[in-house]
């Protein structure tokens, strides 16, 4: 330590020394002495910062162990299980996570690119890891019981489904596919354990929507489970911040610099547009669709991921959250101002400040908020021809306001011209 103290002193203060000796000091030195003292800053900031933060970040280890357990006692199951905790057939590769309890890593199963999630509130909330184990199983794994019948175990799931997606007719239909695939092993029959295992899956609001959105092509496919432990696609491309940031520190930049970090390690605008064109659709498919309306309530470029072929795919679901969800989160609860009525990061309502309550209806659509992060996307590096035409529709775009569930002719004609717009600019070029 002390011969780096020496060495950064050497660097950083003996050209200003050798400087105040000769009475000037060039400008150029200066420069160079500012960018060496600027990258050993960061540099040992950013040391720091993956080595405290890593071990709380990233528990793998622990989320399989953990899961493990259980499944070797029998009291969960599932298509992966074997795979993952038998014949060591699951490969955990790159810490994806942003958050201590919920881990995300890349891996690989059968030969394919996987994206591998798991939860474990319950172990990092106990004060001993080892005592964490029978806590999991009596707060994740204690539905159904014993002795459930199936058609008992078919209302849990309906009435479980009315109060996340609301009274829709398509949910039978839900309800049967999730059976079915609690029957992994196809024995025409649900065991206490691949009934645990579903209603724990259930649980994760990223799950549910996979299974609301499993028809949609811009939703990653999911490819098996453990208990809750599931598997999906691998992360798409175009995640820059997981290939170019630690997850630690994506919070801490500044939105300048996420869209500074986007343009230097993004694709060509012609994809960029393309991609755009798909985050749009994905919006159409999250308005009025099978299982009902859904909000995004978390838009950054984060979650804009792509595919090899540059369609889109949304990295991440956690934050999309079903109408149900939101307006039984909001609704009658108390405000002051309408910054209290908030689902998310940015699902915001009105709030009634005679009766000191929010509204269940969102202030802003998904679409105006898809335009902001477009305008950022989409404008630095597109054609002169197109810029200005392109500014002024998503500036029209982003002024969508009203109740999010009262603007559907208005939002779906703005969608329909900014659709039209950029498939026009690349529907002529191999980018198409």
């Amino acid at each position: 330590m002390r011969r780096l103290r020496r060495l950064v002193h050497l660097v950083l203060l003996c050209p200003f020394s050798k400087g105040l000796q000769q009475g000037r000091l060039p400008g150029v030195r200066v420069k160079y002495v500012l960018l060496v003292w600027l990258g050993i800053v960061v540099g040992s900031w950013m040391v720091y910062v993956h080595y405290s933060s890593y071990s709380e970040l990233c528990r793998g280890h622990v989320c399989q162990v953990v899961i493990c357990d259980q499944y070797r006692k029998g009291i969960i199951s599932g298509s992966v299980c074997q795979d993952l905790c038998e014949l060591q057939k699951v490969e955990w590769r790159t810490c994806l996570s942003s958050a201590p309890g919920q881990q995300v890593y890349s891996g690989l199963w059968q030969d394919k690119e996987v994206t591998i999630k798991c939860g474990i509130e319950e172990a990092l909330n106990s004060k001993a890891w080892p005592d964490a184990v029978p806590g999991r199983e009596l707060v994740l794994f204690d539905k159904p019981t014993r002795g459930t019948s199936i058609k008992e175990f078919r209302e849990m799931i309906l009435s479980f489904l009315k109060a996340n997606l609301g009274d829709l007719p398509s949910l039978p239909a839900l309800v049967d596919q999730i059976l079915f695939m609690a029957d992994f092993n196809k024995d025409s029959r649900v065991s206490l354990a691949e009934a645990k295992s579903v209603w724990a899956l259930l649980q994760r609001n990223e799950f549910l929507l996979l299974l609301s959105l499993q028809e949609k092509e811009h939703a990653s496919r999911l490819l098996g489970y453990c208990g809750d432990l599931y598997l999906t696609e691998g992360i798409p491309h175009g995640s820059w911040h997981g290939a170019v940031l630690m997850p630690a520190l994506r919070p801490l930049l500044p939105s300048v610099l996420h869209r500074a970090l986007q343009q230097w390690f993004g694709p060509a605008w012609p994809w960029r547009a393309k991609i755009a064109i798909g985050l749009l659709e994905f919006v159409e498919e999250l308005f009025h669709g099978s299982y009902g309306t859904f909000y995004m309530c978390e838009t950054t470029l984060a979650n804009i991921g792509y595919t090899a072929a540059y369609d889109f795919k949304m990295a991440d679901l956690q934050q999309v959250a079903p109408e149900a969800t939101v307006r039984r989160f909001l609704q009658g609860r108390h405000c002051e101002h309408s910054s209290d009525c908030i689902y998310g990061r940015d699902c915001r309502a009105p709030c009634d400040r005679l009766m000191r309550q929010c509204k269940g209806d969102l202030i802003q659509p998904n679409l105006a908020k898809v335009c902001e992060l477009l305008r950022d996307y989409l404008l630095p590096g597109a054609p002169a021809d197109l810029r200005e035409e392109l500014g002024k529709q998503l500036r029209t775009c982003t002024t969508l306001s009203g109740l999010a569930s009262q603007v559907e002719a208005h939002h779906s004609l703005v969608l329909s011209h900014l659709k039209t717009l950029l498939w026009r600019e690349i529907s002529n070029t191999n980018y198409s």
